[in-house]
């Protein structure tokens, strides 16, 4: 994994969403929601291919008419999920069908980079080579200085790929152009107008539970910690927690030092997981700064966050989103990696790409080495749709693992970091560790991250 994250991937698997399409346009969207993965108990990796599957038949799915190239480019913000600024956004089409296979977004070189457009191309013609996408429209964001270098770029990288462009677009203060369209008739020099606002599709798709956010500061703002009076309380609330696991310790009859001296601290960790499992779930919230606390802090231990990773069932994936959501904001700064990145393995499974972002980046300020959030990342940033985020093992295999391992006479728990955990996360993001194509793709949009050749969020 790359730290320096350059060009960053943003790009959501959004197989919910259908477009049927003619020569250029979009004339039809389908949105549906997103696929609903059966639970996996294999622990072993599926490695470069995608895991097959099952998932619930959709109902009452809405059907969202787009005639225009203004009623695609509506449609872009919600599948990203914020309205996008400087950006080139891509979107892969499925030839046969007309359907959205993903869309993901890249930061614009500023001030012009040939060789940071030249990787944006290879980038993104590599995703779409990976998922096998052979048609593809673009939109860049942006003044002409900044879009212009990277559309040549990737217009000449997807033809040399073999990926026919259907339209290449550039967006600027509700006007677009083509670089394909050489008729001034239909796109005239001074740009065509269009309303996203106005535009019927983007209300459609926010019904259909796919709102966009004005920005993407706007969602990073969803994640701030607190602050104030709020943050105080919280740090009060967290140092009695770490004291109430020392005290846990301390009363253990296991020797100090000995494989299994935190069992005790352990299972109180994992019963409190499920306790504000089974809250969330029901519809209910946490608002009890020692009750976050106490969570905050025992699954900083691997036992007991891969414990809780093994229960992201991905039906219940809304809720568990807000329980992480909730913990990952409220977690003093040394906690905020396992939270976080448990919201960014529930985002992706609910096809939010950008809120996985986001929740990757928390996680990856507090601990740059933070495995799972890199794992997490690299199946992202790889293009692998919400269908791949898979759970590791069942709560009794992660157990069993961690079993064996402090038998072994080592104890895994040791690094906040998740570096070094039995049940590690070698199985767990179906493979998605081994991709080295960044472009965070989970159903909306991701965010920053990236090397030199990556969307962005």
């Amino acid at each position: 994994m790359t730290a320096a994250r350059i060009v960053k991937p943003i790009t959501q698997s959004v197989d919910q969403s259908l477009l049927r399409t003619v020569p250029g346009l979009i004339t039809s969207c389908r949105v549906a929601r997103p696929p609903q993965p059966a639970d996996m108990t294999d622990n072993t990796p599926a490695g470069d291919k995608t895991p097959h599957t099952n998932s619930q038949p959709d109902r009452d799915v809405p059907r969202i008419r787009v005639s225009s190239v203004a009623g695609f480019l509506a449609v872009i913000p919600h599948l990203l999920g914020f309205h996008p600024s400087r950006s080139m956004v891509v979107v892969g089409l499925d030839a046969r069908r007309g359907r959205i296979v993903l869309a993901f977004r890249y930061d614009l070189p500023d001030p012009p980079d040939a060789a940071r457009s030249r990787d944006i191309a290879e980038h993104a013609a590599a995703v779409l080579r990976k998922r096998r996408i052979r048609t593809a429209i673009a939109a860049g964001y942006g003044d002409g200085v900044l879009v212009t270098p990277v559309a040549e770029r990737l217009r000449a990288g997807l033809r040399g790929a073999g990926i026919a462009m259907r339209d290449l677009l550039r967006v600027q203060d509700g006007r677009y152009w083509s670089y394909i369209c050489t008729d001034s008739g239909c796109c005239p020099p001074d740009g065509v107008p269009f309303d996203v606002s106005a535009h019927p599709a983007a209300a459609a798709m926010t019904a259909a539970g796919m709102p966009a956010r004005p920005d993407r500061a706007s969602l990073a703002d969803s994640l701030a910690p607190l602050t104030g009076q709020a943050a105080e309380s919280m740090r009060q609330a967290t140092e009695r927690a770490v004291l109430r696991a020392a005290e846990l310790i301390a009363s253990s009859s296991v020797p100090s030092g000995a494989p299994g001296g935190l069992w005790l601290a352990v299972e109180a960790g994992r019963e409190a997981v499920r306790a504000a499992i089974s809250i969330y779930r029901h519809g209910g919230r946490i608002t009890d700064h020692d009750q976050l606390a106490w969570l905050t802090v025992t699954i900083a231990d691997l036992r007991v966050r891969d414990d809780a990773w093994a229960r992201m069932e991905p039906r219940h994936r809304t809720d568990h989103q807000r329980l992480w959501t909730d913990v990952a904001r409220h977690a003093c700064e040394p906690y905020v990696p396992a939270p976080a990145s448990l919201l960014a393995f529930t985002a992706w499974q609910s096809g939010d790409g950008a809120l996985a972002n986001v929740a990757i980046e928390r996680a990856l300020a507090a601990d740059p080495e933070y495995s799972m959030a890199h794992l997490i990342g690299q199946a992202l940033d790889a293009g692998l749709p919400p269908s791949a985020a898979r759970l590791p093992m069942t709560p009794e295999e992660v157990e069993a693992s961690y079993a064996r391992t402090e038998l072994g006479g080592t104890d895994p728990s040791a690094s906040r970091s998740g570096r070094g955990s039995a049940g590690r996360s070698s199985a767990r993001t179906s493979s998605a560790g081994r991709s080295s194509a960044r472009t965070s793709s989970a159903g909306r949009s991701s965010t920053t991250r990236s090397a030199s050749k990556r969307p962005s969020a």
